[in-house]
């Protein structure tokens, strides 16, 4: 018996994967800013969270980081990949801006 799934099914599959997840995250974490806005509120940081950037956080980008608050931050890093984001990098985020943050579980 052969099994034939569309690219478009498994498109819609993890696209619905995604947004299972994110709908986890949000709820089991009190941040109050969606994906896109909490995004658009760390774009300081860009610099510093590029893939082997040797920039440190400046301070725009640690008042950013300590406005939009530690669960947000754990949103962005475990939510769907991000072009130009290195995960591991925004994860230290709170430790390079000496932000009293628990540390973020990636998934």
């Amino acid at each position: 018996m052969k099994i034939s799934i569309s690219y478009k099914t498994i498109s819609l599959l993890y696209l619905l994967l995604i947004m299972v997840t994110l709908v986890k995250q949000v709820e089991s974490t009190p941040c109050s800013s969606t994906f896109f806005s909490a995004l658009v509120q760390l774009i300081p940081c860009r610099a510093s969270v590029a893939p082997y950037s040797p920039i440190p956080p400046n301070d725009a980008c640690c008042n950013a980081l300590k406005a939009l608050g530690q669960p947000c931050l754990c949103v962005l890093v475990n939510g769907p990949p991000i072009s130009g984001v290195d995960r591991n990098m925004a994860s230290q985020l709170p430790d390079k801006c000496i932000s009293n943050f628990d540390p973020c579980e990636i998934i």
